[in-house]
């Protein structure tokens, strides 16, 4: 079966050894995402806008790999504060009010002590309702 790759430009990929997204058949995979910034800006402060941003990084690759977030079908969330949960669900909410996938929520430390939050998204593409 054919592995298409999609790459996010970023230096951290070739370092670590991982894409951004990789599609095998109908289904697509979309590494943990982070709220990065263009040109290595501040994310926002809020889990709201972080995982707004999270969820258009994803999309973008999605769309790369000929899927919408309408495809999704699991994410898993990784939160640094419990707290933050209504705010980043809110965000997940109204992105994944058609698709609803099933999500698991995880508490966890991240990479970068700015990020609230980075998500991991799977998507199949092809006959669904």
């Amino acid at each position: 079966m054919t592995r298409q790759r999609i790459s996010s430009g970023s230096a951290f990929e070739a370092r670590v050894g991982y894409s951004r997204a990789v599609r095998v058949g109908s289904h697509i995979f979309v590494a943990g995402t982070a709220p990065i910034m263009p040109n290595d800006a501040d994310p926002p402060t809020g889990a709201y806008d972080q995982a707004k941003r999270v969820i258009e990084i994803a999309a973008a690759a999605l769309a790369e790999a000929g899927a919408t977030l309408d495809d999704v079908v699991r994410t898993r969330l990784y939160l640094t504060d419990a707290a933050d949960i209504d705010e980043v669900g809110r965000a997940h909410g109204e992105a994944f009010a058609t698709a609803r996938p099933a999500t698991t929520g995880i508490v966890t430390t991240l990479l970068d002590p700015r990020w609230k939050v980075e998500i991991e998204f799977d998507a199949v593409v092809g006959d669904h309702d």
